[in-house]
């Protein structure tokens, strides 16, 4: 992969996870903020921010609360996923998450890139580089659906709500100044509610969609896998 297509690598994973804080000691203004919206869907809710769920009907608040009682009731997650990227390129690879705040995403050769978030800070890792961005978690709109109590009513603005037979979107930005950007999470309905992906939009309007797929709950995750590793030790010694 030559230096470009990775710097377009890195900045599609940062729209994936919905990222738009600044690193960690960079000294720059807010980027302004995104408006994904999933693929095939219309915003039928939206609000000004000082009237956020005013609107809302029985059946949004219903999706809504579909929405919270998902993630709290989920601890451990794991599975693969699909990312395209706004130049339309695919990359996947497999995913693992611990409630409150950890996950880990490993995507697939040729790509060499890990990200991490130990519940603190988010770091994207390119072990091709031997380098990393590192992010505060709390400044990043996907915290709220990785805190110990998920309430998206109380934490968050709702900017669209989609549901069908089939499917529920609700699509949100941090209540928090501190926490820039949105997502569209979505959930396919069956006997039981199952996370099916997210939807983020770059500052320059790219689309980025992540489909997750072969979800299974395990009763325990190895906690090294939230482990931030050091990259340079190696170059040291």
């Amino acid at each position: 992969m030559t230096g470009l297509s990775k710097s377009i690598a890195a900045a599609a994973i940062l729209a994936a996870l919905t990222v738009t804080a600044l690193p960690q000691g960079a000294n720059a203004e807010r980027p302004a903020r995104t408006n994904p919206v999933g693929a095939g869907w219309d915003s039928k809710v939206r609000q000004s921010p000082s009237h956020a769920g005013q609107a809302l009907t029985a059946e949004q608040l219903e999706a809504i609360n579909a929405v919270n009682t998902y993630f709290n009731q989920l601890s451990n997650l794991q599975g693969r996923f699909e990312q395209t990227n706004p130049d339309k390129r695919l990359q996947r690879g497999k995913f693992y998450l611990m409630r409150p705040g950890r996950f880990r995403f490993e995507y697939r050769r040729p790509s060499r890139q890990v990200i991490i978030s130990d519940g603190t800070y988010l770091a994207i890792q390119d072990l091709d580089l031997n380098n990393e961005d590192v992010y505060s978690l709390e400044n990043t709109p996907f915290r709220i659906l990785l805190r110990d109590r998920v309430d998206l009513l109380r934490d968050a603005k709702i900017l669209a709500v989609q549901h069908s037979d089939h499917q529920i979107a609700v699509t949100l930005t941090d209540k928090s100044p501190d926490a820039p950007g949105q997502i569209t999470v979505y959930l396919a309905r069956g006997e039981t509610p199952e996370l099916a992906g997210w939807v983020t939009t770059d500052m320059q309007g790219g689309v980025t969609k992540v489909e997750v797929s072969d979800l299974s709950r395990p009763d325990s995750l190895r906690k090294e896998l939230f482990e931030r590793k050091t990259l340079f030790m190696n170059s040291i010694r």
